[in-house]
């Protein structure tokens, strides 16, 4: 199953395809009871989606068998045992895609001639990823981290390794020697390969990048790097050769930090807005604000969602069960902004008080 989505993937994804492109996406759960009935919910999605197949008389025998062949092979690929909150399949002609979200989504199966992105790009912006660099004089790896976790990035040339001769850090480390380690011309030129690959990954995959190892490592890896500039710094040995759940835990106070800051900046830009007449709340507002590009910063609480019905020039509350309702304005909001370069912070619910949910700083 897919989790990371960067610029190039989300573009590959939007393309136009062939009639039908199917979009299957259903919630998912972490933990039981409701986890046990996630495989259920799923085969009858896929049963859904195959019964639009055979009642479009637009779509060709042939055509249909081959969709639905690349639905079951989806299906089958599909590991709900690390489900997460969310789950889409897309399949059309000639492919298949399974990504799991750390965001919920509606229920909901459609056929067009491309696939339906907004909810991934919603659960990608909502769980903030970030990449995590950690460095000592004889590895380099990569992580990739999420809302509550992280996990080794396998690829890009990570891990990057060099053999180093009777190299013991931990006894360096008791003699008071490591420092001559990151002295060494030959670990000089192992951080500038580590930091060339870094800068790779990031303008394939861009976000905040956190940097640990001891400081020797970092003050070097300052010295001799470009992509690491920008980076926060996390002292901490390591973990270059450190499980997941070790690095997780010396980056997790950084990254609840970091989340603390985000939130205060977002609360004082909303009150600035204020009083600048700047302001807007509530999806119908901002539904249409989105629409004309005027969203500047956009907040959102990071389990709200509300179902709405379009009633033309504004948005009505709705039921869920309103078959005419939009269960997922909040993603389309959030693609939309980003789509017209707007900052999308999520917060913490309670966050925004009295806006319900949602509010934002217009540009005009």
């Amino acid at each position: 199953m897919e989790h990371v989505l960067s610029p190039a993937t989300l573009a590959e994804l939007r393309r136009p395809r062939p009639y039908p492109a199917v979009s299957v996406l259903t919630p998912t759960h972490r933990r039981d009871p409701h986890k046990t009935q996630d495989q259920v919910r799923l085969r009858n999605a896929v049963t859904e989606a195959k019964r639009q197949l055979e009642a479009d008389p637009v779509i060709s025998r042939e055509r249909r068998a081959e969709v639905a062949h690349h639905l079951d092979q989806a299906l089958s690929e599909v590991d709900l045992t690390h489900a997460e909150d969310g789950l889409a399949i897309f399949a059309a002609p000639g492919e298949h895609q399974v990504w799991s979200l750390a965001r919920s989504v509606p229920e909901r199966v459609v056929l067009s001639d491309t696939f339906l992105t907004r909810n991934l790009v919603s659960a990608q912006t909502a769980e903030r990823p970030f990449w995590v660099l950690s460095l000592s004089a004889d590895r380099a790896t990569l992580w990739n981290g999420g809302a509550d976790r992280v996990v080794e990035q396998r690829a890009d040339g990570f891990p990057l390794t060099r053999r180093v001769e009777n190299f013991d850090p931990e006894r360096q480390q008791r003699v008071g020697d490591l420092q001559s380690a990151f002295r060494e011309e030959r670990t000089r030129q192992f951080l500038r390969e580590a930091d060339t690959a870094m800068s790779t990954v990031l303008r394939e995959h861009p976000r905040p990048l956190y940097v640990t190892g001891p400081p020797a490592a970092l003050a070097l890896m300052d010295e001799v790097g470009s992509a690491t500039k920008g980076a926060v710094h996390v002292p901490h040995g390591g973990l270059a050769h450190g499980t997941p759940e070790s690095v997780w835990q010396a980056i997790r106070p950084v990254i609840e930090t970091e989340a603390r800051r985000n939130t205060e900046a977002v609360t004082r830009a909303l009150e600035t807005a204020r009083g600048r007449r700047e302001f807007a709340a509530g999806v119908d507002e901002l539904w249409q604000s989105a629409r004309d590009g005027r969203v500047r910063l956009l907040a959102v609480e990071e389990n709200y969602r509300v179902t709405v019905r379009d009633a033309g020039d504004h948005l009505i509350l709705a039921e869920s069960s309103d078959l005419e309702g939009r269960e997922d304005i909040v993603d389309e909001i959030v693609e939309q902004c980003l789509e017209t370069g707007a900052d999308v912070r999520f917060v913490p619910d309670g966050t925004l008080g009295e806006a319900d949910g949602i509010a934002g700083v217009l540009r005009y």
